[in-house]
């Protein structure tokens, strides 16, 4: 199996540019490591696995090969420490990624359970969202205007692979349907979290982490759910996801 060194290999130039695209124009990402890549495994006949689907396995040299490599019927480079360095944009390269192709979004009603994230800036923090969301039971994420790439190396990584387990769709606005919608925000107006109903179908929403939901003209139908702190002004956007998560579990679980 020939080695690829060159950046300027066109076999390698043609994976940049596959890569080269993010957000909404992303058709592909990288799968980064034994860890996440079996992840993606354990979860591909799920809706949200199945839009990633295999295209090329990616090998660190002199690295043996993994079990999945074979199994999943793909062509497999083997590229030197610098290339797979950059394509990682890590310090350390993974010994193996895998690339994959992007399916369409999901479309038609929501999941019982949905989060959502309003934009969310960070990567990392988008990713945190994600894997609360995934571990207390949600069954599916809106994405919002401004919010950043869930197919993002961070974000992958943040979500510890609730990407592969919850179907993510984007939306420009927001339009309530007959569920139980909450904006995380305790500004005035709010309903402390003892109060509300989360019953399904729910749908919880995170602001941006800075300014929540200033200047975002929520609808009709959306309440503002407050988390009660002390001494803080606020809660980190993931934080304050997670925490509302795990409540929603704990109730349906009661």
């Amino acid at each position: 199996m020939p080695l690829l060194t060159s950046k300027a290999n066109p076999r390698f130039r043609a994976l940049q540019a596959h890569l080269k695209a993010g957000g909404l124009r992303r058709e592909a990402t990288l799968l980064l490591g034994e860890k996440l890549i079996e992840a993606w495994a354990e979860a591909r006949q799920t809706t949200a696995g199945k839009r990633l689907r295999p295209a090329l396995w990616l090998r660190l040299e002199q690295t043996a090969p993994h079990p999945l490599e074979m199994a999943l019927g793909v062509e497999t480079q083997v590229l030197g420490e610098a290339l797979m360095r950059d394509l990682a944009d890590a310090g350390s390269p993974p010994d193996h990624a895998l690339l994959v192709d992007l399916g369409p979004e999901p479309a038609g009603p929501l999941a019982t359970r949905v989060i959502g994230a309003w934009g969310i800036q960070d990567p990392g923090n988008l990713g945190a969202i994600l894997r609360s969301a995934a571990a207390f039971g949600f069954q599916e994420a809106l994405l919002g205007p401004g919010c950043a790439d869930p197919f993002h190396p961070k974000a992958l990584r943040g979500s510890m692979g609730a990407v592969f387990l919850l179907p993510l769709r984007r939306v420009e606005t927001l339009a309530p349907d007959a569920g139980h919608w909450f904006a995380l925000d305790g500004g005035p107006g709010s309903i402390p979290m003892a109060e509300a109903d989360l019953s399904e179908p729910l749908r919880l929403l995170v602001g941006n982490e800075g300014h929540g939901w200033q200047g975002v003209d929520l609808p009709g139908g959306v309440q503002r759910l407050a988390i009660p702190i002390q001494g803080v002004e606020s809660l980190n956007a993931a934080v304050a996801a997670g925490i509302a998560c795990f409540e929603t579990a704990r109730r349906y679980s009661a």
